[in-house]
């Protein structure tokens, strides 16, 4: 109840800074401030982040119940959300790169909660450093930046900074952003993050993570523009991702893969809209594809809770016995197609209409992309709402169903509330919901995934494990091994050392002293012993004593003279 109530105020201040637009500054250390501000942007993004977060922390209160054990849980997830809030209102690179850790390192945490079982751990694993290969260009922008003269490193002036050092910051971003977002080549890490709890996917592939990069290319796109090649060479990665992941999705036979593979190709068409310029397109398809997400993992893991399976051969029927999963689920699933009159048929051709004015061949690509899209979605209808026998199965929570009704009105008619604010053509509408449309009745018969290439999301984990995971391993186990055999291992033999030496000390200083101890003592007591027998209480022996003492000392006198 916590974690809910927490995210209820984060909603309310998210809300009342996108009114406010507030902006604040702290110094960290001489010219680079702690900054962090709301403006048009961001401000779309922190609502729509801390809306996702509630509706994704009230399903997993469903799920989870009042476990005690998942305490962790919710609190990683708060540190990952407030990770993406910092994220989207930095107005530097170095506060930017600080929320950019933690909400890396919150991923791993997440992806891998369940860590005691070996492939979720090792999943998380190559997830973040598949990632992490993506990070390091951030810190070579902020490298570059500093180098061009950019000693602020303000968000806002990337764009000033000359010639070649530009570049270099250009390069570092969209590293980065293409890394976060699971773009091509980095795409199969979120088939990865699968082995996260339904929540945790949710999240990730809605309004965190994953969005993160899209939402770094559209902040940066006057950098972008400023960079002669960037702005095509996001556009086209952009597009090839929405294609072939798209395809990929189609023959996936897990439902969750599907619907992570359908994440990099929706985020594909916002990368596309940075790289044309369309900032307010890409955008509202980021807040769409968010709702539309959300609702659709969380309706997967419904599923997955009640019947145990996210096989799609093995949901056959299920839209038709849980109805309110089904419906709220088929609703968020045609939105992703972008068939009409839903959210993402609109903000899609947004962006595809931006692409068409840069590039008719990227426009024919992502066009291509919306009947793959259908495809896919078209495919998992037809299991979720095929007819079955009925069965014995388990109830969904009440409480896990709560956000499915409020994110698939989000997924029907947020476009609506969006259009407004978007360049949009009816012909190129009614073209790109026909294809749409044609993709998801096509498919709806389809029934076989494959195990080939698109199956095994392109081969592309292969691939890059033997460039970044693979070799990172080796490296950490080799740095182990050093560490064991000559850190430790010196600092034990010193301690060894150490030891040896203190029990020879032991055996053999301390012997001795007690000796000379012992030997000062008994001198010390024969002394006394002596000098006790002059004192027998006769006068007479006084007298003497006094008269040899004086004779003494007058030969001591005499001699010394």
């Amino acid at each position: 109840m916590i974690g809910i109530a927490t995210a209820v105020l984060a909603v309310t201040l998210a809300v009342l800074a996108a009114v406010g637009r507030p902006a604040v500054s702290a110094p960290l250390i001489e010219g680079l401030p702690v900054g962090l501000a709301v403006d048009g942007l961001s401000a779309v993004m922190v609502v729509t982040i801390s809306t996702v977060l509630l509706a994704v922390l009230v399903y997993a209160a469903g799920e989870f119940g009042r476990d005690e054990a998942h305490s962790r849980f919710y609190g990683l997830m708060l540190l990952f959300a407030g990770a993406m809030l910092i994220t989207v209102t930095a107005t530097n690179l170095v506060t930017l790169l600080m929320a950019w850790e933690v909400m890396g390192a919150m991923s791993y945490a997440l992806i891998a909660f369940w860590w005691r079982e070996t492939d979720r751990a090792t999943s998380g694993m190559i997830a973040f450093l598949t990632t992490r290969g993506g990070d390091v260009g951030l810190y070579l922008a902020a490298g570059a930046a500093l180098a061009g003269g950019a000693l602020g490193l303000d968000l806002a002036g990337l764009a000033g900074v000359p010639g070649v050092w530009r570049d270099a910051v250009v390069a570092g971003v969209v590293l980065a952003a293409l890394g976060k977002s699971a773009q091509l080549p980095f795409s199969f890490w979120l088939s990865r993050a699968m082995a996260g709890p339904s929540p945790v996917s949710a999240l990730l592939h809605s309004a965190t993570m994953v969005a993160a990069g899209a939402y770094l290319l559209l902040r940066l796109q006057p950098l972008l523009a400023a960079t002669p090649w960037a702005g095509p060479l996001v556009a086209w990665v952009g597009v090839l991702t929405a294609l072939a992941l798209a395809a990929v999705a189609v023959a996936q036979s897990d439902l969750k893969q599907v619907l992570a593979a359908s994440t990099c190709s929706q985020i594909g068409f916002m990368v596309l809209a940075a790289g044309t310029g369309a900032v307010t397109a890409g955008a509202g398809q980021l807040v769409a594809h968010a709702a539309t997400k959300s609702l659709l993992f969380l309706g997967a893991g419904a599923w997955l809770t009640v019947l145990g399976t996210k096989q799609l051969g093995e949901l056959r029927g299920a839209a038709r016995r849980y109805p309110l999963l089904g419906i709220t689920f088929t609703i968020g699933a045609l939105s992703l197609a972008g068939v009409p009159p839903l959210s993402i048929w609109l903000t899609k051709d947004a962006v595809l209409s931006a692409a068409l004015h840069t590039s008719p061949a990227l426009y024919v690509m992502g066009l291509a992309a919306v009947v793959l899209s259908g495809a896919y979605v078209g495919r998992a209808l037809g299991f979720v709402w095929a007819r079955t026998p009925d069965r014995a199965e388990n109830r969904a929570s009440v409480l896990s169903q709560v956000p499915l009704p409020f994110l698939a009105a989000a997924s029907a008619l947020l476009g609506v509330v969006i259009a407004p604010q978007l360049s949009l053509s009816w012909w190129e509408l009614g073209l790109s919901g026909l294809l749409a449309v044609t993709g998801v009745l096509v498919a709806l018969r389809m029934r076989a995934g494959t195990r080939g290439l698109l199956g095994n999301w392109l081969g592309i984990e292969s691939m890059t494990r033997s460039v970044i995971v693979g070799p990172t391993l080796s490296l950490a186990t080799a740095l182990a091994r050093f560490d064991d055999k000559v850190v430790d291992g010196g600092v034990r033999a010193a301690a060894a050392t150490g030891a040896a030496v203190a029990r020879l000390t032991n055996a053999r200083l301390e012997i001795s002293l007690d000796a000379v101890v012992g030997w000062v003592a008994r001198g010390s007591r024969a002394l006394g012993r002596w000098a006790r027998r002059p004192q027998t209480g006769q006068l007479h022996q006084y007298y003497a004593q006094a008269v040899v003492g004086l004779v003494v000392l007058a030969v001591l006198l005499m001699i010394v003279r």
